[in-house]
């Protein structure tokens, strides 16, 4: 009896219409907190999320259910339908079709969802480089620069960083351990008047002496944020100093054991076994006017594993697909003299033209399972 509830709940029409309109409060909802949580931030409270909660006193209260769990419901719900009501026969093809559609719809939504990446590339002319940027997520890089023809790099992530962690870093005699972190910040040669600011205590490096204070995080993707820490780095358990780590103090040197390191924070990097050389950008406008009528941008794409070595054009609408990336021109330096690519990565690209291409066919063959033999029976009579 209990069995046949639980089954019930879950290929019952009721729960296919609750979670479609749970999902569109959801999307309203999430659309109207964009305005002062940012694109980032909301995606991840609202549609990233099983829960959407409510922050009070130091605790999360789950008060809405999020995109992942509607998504999850709806999926499962109609898994569940299509396998206790359907009945597969000739008269049936078209809908299992649209089902099947539906389903691989979903599935692939979530694949973007949880695997997709966005980064970018920014090349001047006659540029080279063979990594794109996240600019929403940094990294700590520790940079072992002793010897004349190779360097050795370890990476602390953010994760790491916000967590306040100790990392021990690979191939290196050292170990990092994060003070404090801020996803955004500013930093000042002196406390402002209302004494907001506080020293930051670095001991080493170009942030000796230099006052800071966390910053909310902007609600414009267009803003640019900068993340900053304080890091203290040990050897053998024999602290090296503690050095205020941000973009705008990169890099810092320092010398231990007759070996040179280099530590900075930077963008979250995502490397690929080619590079891109920006030979030519073109930003092209209609005559007489300021209206913008071309970008592009003329890449050279070498790979040296394979010893490719091409010339590609990326323009509006016309992107560069290769390696499981696809390249998307998307800003430009004021001088025409650079140019700013999208990177997106997405796994599951192909699902949403796969699913509508099944279920346009499920709809014509459900069509046609119609329409043949009534137009029998007409020729007859």
């Amino acid at each position: 009896m209990h069995i046949d509830r639980f089954i019930g709940f879950f290929t019952s029409l009721r729960l296919t219409v609750v979670c479609l309109g749970l999902g569109f409060v959801l999307v309203f909802a999430g659309t109207l907190a964009q305005v002062n949580l940012g694109v980032y931030q909301a995606q991840s409270d609202f549609f990233r999320s099983f829960f959407v909660y409510w922050p009070l006193k130091g605790t999360k209260i789950p008060v809405f259910p999020g995109g992942y769990l509607i998504g999850s419901l709806l999926l499962l719900n109609l898994i569940a339908a299509h396998i206790k009501r359907f009945k597969l026969s000739k008269k049936k093809v078209g809908l299992f079709l649209i089902h099947i559609g539906l389903i691989v719809l979903l599935l692939g939504q979530l694949l973007t969802d949880m695997l997709s990446v966005e980064s970018g590339v920014h090349l001047r002319v006659g540029e080279s480089k063979n990594y794109s940027e996240e600019r929403r997520r940094c990294e700590l890089a520790v940079k072992d620069v002793s010897d004349a023809d190779s360097d050795k790099v370890a990476v602390v992530g953010e994760d790491a960083l916000a967590g306040r962690k100790e990392v021990r870093l690979p191939e290196m005699p050292l170990t990092v351990r994060v003070r404090a972190y801020y996803a955004n910040s500013d930093i000042s040669l002196t406390n402002d008047l209302t004494g907001s600011y506080r020293e930051a205590a670095a001991t080493r490096g170009s942030g000796i002496g230099l006052w800071w204070k966390a910053q909310p995080r902007s609600a414009s993707t267009d803003v640019s944020e900068l993340q900053s820490g304080l890091v203290e780095i040990f050897s053998q358990g024999k602290s090296l100093g503690t050095w205020l780590v941000s973009e705008a103090l990169n890099p810092q040197t320092f010398t231990f054991d007759n070996r040179i390191y280099q530590i900075a924070l930077r963008a979250k990097r995502d490397y690929q076994p080619f590079s891109l050389e920006l030979l030519k950008f073109n930003h092209a406008i209609y005559k007489g006017t300021d209206i913008p009528k071309d970008f592009s941008s003329r890449v050279r794409l070498r790979r040296p594993d394979t010893g490719e070595d091409r010339e590609v054009l990326i323009y509006m609408n016309n992107p560069l697909r290769y390696g499981g990336k696809t390249f998307y021109q998307a800003s430009y330096d004021p001088d025409d003299r650079g140019t700013v690519l999208q990177v997106v990565r997405n796994p599951g690209w192909l699902t949403p033209y796969f699913s509508c291409a099944l279920m346009a066919l499920g709809m014509l063959i459900q069509f046609l399972s119609h329409l043949v033999p009534f137009l029998k029976a007409r020729l007859l009579t």
